[in-house]
């Protein structure tokens, strides 16, 4: 008896499903609708922008380590907490919470003006999209030329075989973002240099004592830890790291 219920129940169920009255009709949504603006500009419907939204997020982090200053701020404090030696402190979670939020201080001034040049024209139906990317894309183009090195750009401008590109101004995206990213590594593995130089000296100091004593089956690295973070506390290391990356894309 119970399952002969169980069967009619489903069997109500699916004849309801299969039904297609005006009701549902009227409240459905046309996937794709292209709608033609008085100027001839195409607007395309809700579903469509949603789902260009939703692959744009997909897209979000390779843009963040190939368009801002994310890059050059994690390798940085990941060789610093390589030079001081103290293994997993600070966590990766930590050191990426802080690149982030420094990369959103540092990028700020870019952000506004693609703000108020792009995305609020296109909120108030001013522009097209195709006008607001190329407008977000002109205040990005202008940091990441600022920060590239002419010698990595001429370099990728050579292999492509793009001799006709006669200035700055006319580098596409192709060629300027491996030619930053290159720039950025660069940049970043030089300042880790300097930064490991001082603790580095410690290291040579600490290894020359134990030596001179004798204590050859000491790690070194046991007693230079101690005070290679006293050094970086004392010289107020942090704000003087944060402060280097930050003034490091604003000093021309």
């Amino acid at each position: 008896m119970a399952k002969t219920i169980i069967f009619r129940l489903l069997a109500i169920g699916l004849f309801f499903l299969l039904i297609e009255t005006p009701a549902y009709a009227v409240a459905g949504f046309e996937a794709v609708t292209v709608t033609t603006g008085k100027q001839g500009a195409q607007t395309y419907t809700v579903t469509l922008q949603i789902l260009a939204l939703m692959t744009l997020l997909t897209v979000l982090p390779a843009l963040l380590l190939t368009m801002t200053s994310f890059t050059r701020i994690m390798i940085v404090l990941s060789l610093l907490r390589t030079a001081l030696g103290t293994g997993q402190a600070p966590s990766n979670q930590v050191l990426l919470g802080l690149s982030l939020f420094l990369t959103i201080f540092i990028m700020m001034p870019v952000f506004e003006k693609v703000n108020a040049e792009a995305v609020q024209p296109y909120l108030e139906e001013k522009i097209d999209v195709n006008v607001a990317i190329e407008k977000a894309s002109e205040p990005f183009r202008q940091f990441m030329l600022k920060q590239t090195r002419e010698a990595d750009l001429e370099l990728f401008i050579r292999i492509s075989g793009n001799a006709e590109i006669q200035s700055m101004d006319n580098v596409p995206f192709t060629l300027l973002l491996p030619a930053f990213v290159t720039s950025e590594l660069k940049t970043a593995f030089q300042i880790g240099f300097l930064i490991f130089l001082p603790f580095l000296i410690i290291d040579l100091v600490v290894a020359s004592v134990l030596m001179s004593m004798g204590m050859m089956m000491l790690s070194p690295m046991i007693i230079s830890l101690p005070f290679k973070i006293m050094l970086f506390v004392l010289a107020d290391g942090w704000s003087l790291i944060m402060e280097m990356l930050a003034a490091s894309f604003y000093v021309s």
